[in-house]
């Protein structure tokens, strides 16, 4: 009594904790969606945010999924002890190919992976379900053989059945026999291996856990209905007896006084809470805690323990994107992001204000001499704005002017988007895209630029993958408890028997990342390089080489498909078969090869022809350079004799240029000298005539002189 106490103790603290951080789960669920309850709205500001948390994701989870669930072979089981090669082969087919589809395992860990990218930790549980379920069928015209084949079905009960006549064709003629109309219900135990990611909300671990392996308490809390506990093989009265959690005493007391078939109609469907938990607790007394898995329905009371027994592992793990040291909850995007969210949201809001400013200013009116108000108060489009006589217009209306700012709030939510890159990882260039911001770059910084991005998204799958390990081994351990006989099925078209009884439970796992880390076109890339390594070391060295076996060309094929995007590569290659290839490999050594002889004669000529074109080349080419050295000097001699001759005539020239300059200064010479000579004969015949004007105005002044006496 005392430890289910103290298990009841571990699970009220571990809810407890969960509702204290329940807060962060919502607040990150609000930024997803883009959309904050605390933000009021009005005509102007909208309560809507910026969505960089579900942008980020949705960039980052395609790469990861593509990563990791890109291929039918998720997971490969590795052999741990001698004779487990092909127990670890059937294991991985039988997981890959059976129980992972058939218990919708991918859209599980999809959940999960999101989960972890939202909420810091995702949560996956496997379980083996063991359930009865009911169905009825209806049958008219049986005969009394064919009636009690159907009641001897295993599970099947007649629950209605009459009786009538019909007449019949018989070899002796018409007969009259008796047939029935019967209801049947059968009752099965349907069993299905089962995955499922659970949610935050539900999900309850210790809180002082650092791991769930190491943690005192993981399970989880959900709502059930009774009729699905009774389906689980729970005793009815004990499941009906069950107490709703929102019950009080009056309404249980209600309950008791009504009839009983009615109660348990009603009830069937009635909600009850239901915990399942991994618990680490001392139960017989020895001091040691062993791990227990128990359920409880209803209360966390001794009496409504469902389930208390022995476990050897918690069938639960966590998914984390990024981990952080010594603590049990990761980092989500949404942590990196939210603070850019908000600030964003604030730019991207005043950058809507700004332009509703811009196109409804604010009026500074005289309402006084305005005749309709309501056309300023209310303005409709088209709407005129009347004033009273003798009103100026600019006067009696103004608009309050605001600056057009909008503009330079992109810069800001750029850097803002950058931001949120520098500290996720998650790009255009991680995600696997060819971003237009790349298309001006060299393609080394481009290649920089991208193998960035996808280191840090390579590193998400990485830690994924490490949960996604403990996942797939303790799915191969559920198996092998649970399937208690051998399952046929048909597996790249051939049938074959699986009996994962005789399976080491305890073999090591390993999920396939090694391809997808990158864009497709860079896997495939890789993949047929070292294809023509292959099939140049088969090809130099035989198929038995101590380099290159077939069985590894095949796996490279393989891989090449895969990275195309092909789910199930085996509809187009055949994996080879080691003994054939042996057979052939021994009756090829053993006869002769005259395709090999053949090859090799052609191979011979083929040199022969190669050296003959080699020295015909060769001769050419000193042919060739002969020529030209012949050619070379016949072109320095034009040279030189063109330069000697270009030589001659520019002394030529020089000369001529020379004598002509000496006539023109001679000219020139001449042409000073005459004017020289013209300037003092007219500056004597100027003097002349001077004295000669004076001469006769002295002979008239004396004439008039002797006239005036």
């Amino acid at each position: 009594m005392t430890s289910i106490k103290a298990v009841a103790d571990m699970i009220r603290d571990a809810e407890k904790h969960a509702d204290d951080t329940a807060s962060d789960r919502i607040i990150a669920d609000e930024y997803y969606r883009g959309v904050m309850s605390d933000l009021p709205a009005d005509a102007n500001r909208s309560a809507a945010m910026s969505r960089d948390v579900r942008v980020h994701i949705k960039r980052a989870l395609p790469s990861i999924l593509r990563t990791i669930m890109a291929s039918d072979e998720v997971v490969e089981y590795l052999p741990v002890g001698e004779g487990d090669e092909e127990a670890a082969e059937q294991a991985s087919d039988f997981i890959n190919y059976v129980v992972f589809p058939e218990a919708n395992g991918r859209k599980a860990v999809h959940d999960a992976i999101h989960d972890a990218l939202l909420h810091r930790n995702g949560i996956l549980r496997w379980w083996h379900d063991e359930r009865r379920e009911a169905s009825f069928s209806s049958h008219t015209g049986l005969v009394q053989e064919e009636l009690d084949a159907l009641a001897g079905d295993e599970g099947a009960d007649v629950v209605e059945a009459s009786e009538r006549t019909e007449m019949i064709e018989t070899p002796q003629g018409q007969m009259e026999i008796p047939v029935f109309d019967a209801k049947l219900k059968r009752v099965l135990t349907k069993r299905s291996y089962r995955i499922s990611a659970v949610p935050r909300e539900r999900f309850l671990i210790h809180p002082d856990a650092t791991c769930i392996e190491d943690s005192l308490l993981t399970g989880e809390r959900m709502e059930m209905r009774r009729s699905d506990l009774i389906a689980m093989g729970y005793d009815r009265e004990l499941v009906m007896g069950l107490q709703l959690s929102s019950d009080d005493d009056d309404e249980r007391d209600a309950r008791r006084d009504e009839p009983t078939d009615k109660q348990e109609a009603d009830s069937t469907n009635d909600a009850i809470d239901y915990y399942e938990v991994f618990v680490r607790v001392d139960m017989d007394g020895d001091g040691i805690a062993e791990l227990r898995r128990m359920c409880f329905a209803g209360a966390l009371n001794a009496s409504n323990v469902l389930v208390d027994e022995e476990c050897d592992e918690v069938q639960f793990t966590d998914l984390t994107a990024m981990q952080q040291p010594h603590q049990w909850e990761g980092i989500s995007l949404a942590d990196d992001l939210m603070d850019i969210q908000r600030v964003k949201t604030a730019i991207t809001r005043q950058t809507l204000d700004n332009l509703y400013w811009q196109n409804n200013s604010q009026p500074a009116v005289q309402m006084d001499r305005v005749l309709n108000p309501d056309s300023i108060m209310n303005p409709k489009f088209g709407q005129p704005i009347m004033l009273k006589q003798g009103a100026n217009a600019r006067e009696v209306v103004q608009w309050n002017p605001v600056p057009f700012i909008a503009s330079q709030s992109f810069q800001m939510l750029e850097y803002m988007d950058q931001e949120g890159q520098d500290r996720t990882g998650v790009s255009d260039a991680s995600s696997g895209l060819a971003p237009d911001a790349l298309q001006n770059m060299t393609a080394k910084a481009s290649a920089m630029i991208e193998q960035a991005g996808i280191g840090q998204t390579e590193m998400m799958v990485r830690t994924i993958a490490e949960g996604l390990r403990r996942f797939y081994k303790g799915l191969l351990r559920l198996v092998v408890r649970h399937q208690d006989k051998p399952r046929t099925i048909r597996l790249r078209k051939e049938w074959v028997t699986f009996d994962p009884r005789h399976w080491n439970a305890d073999m090591d796992a390993t999920v396939n990342v090694g391809l997808g880390a990158g864009t497709r076109e860079r896997d495939m890339q890789m993949m047929q390089f070292v294809m023509q390594l292959q099939e140049k070391l088969l090809a130099a060295f035989g198929p038995d080489n101590p380099y290159v076996k077939p069985e590894q060309l095949y796996n490279a094929l393989h891989k090449t498909a895969e990275s195309a995007g092909l789910k199930s590569p085996a509809l187009f290659f055949t994996e080879p078969d080691p003994q054939e290839i042996q057979q052939k490999m021994q009756a090829a050594q053993n006869q002769p090869n005259p395709e090999a002889e053949r090859l090799k004669a052609e191979m011979q000529l083929k040199q022969a022809d190669q050296q003959m074109k080699l020295q015909l080349e060769q001769a050419k080419m000193q042919a060739s350079q002969a020529k030209e050295r012949a050619q070379m000097e016949a072109d320095l001699m034009v040279r030189q004799k063109e330069i000697e001759a270009n030589s001659i005539q520019q002394r030529e020239k020089l000369a001529s240029d020379a004598a002509l300059q000496e006539r023109q200064l001679a000219f020139e010479r001449e042409k000073l000298a005459a004017q020289m000579q013209f300037d003092r004969e007219k500056a004597s015949q100027d003097r002349a005539d001077t004295i000669a004007r004076f001469h006769a105005e002295q002979m008239n002044k004396e004439a008039s002189d002797a006239r005036s006496v």
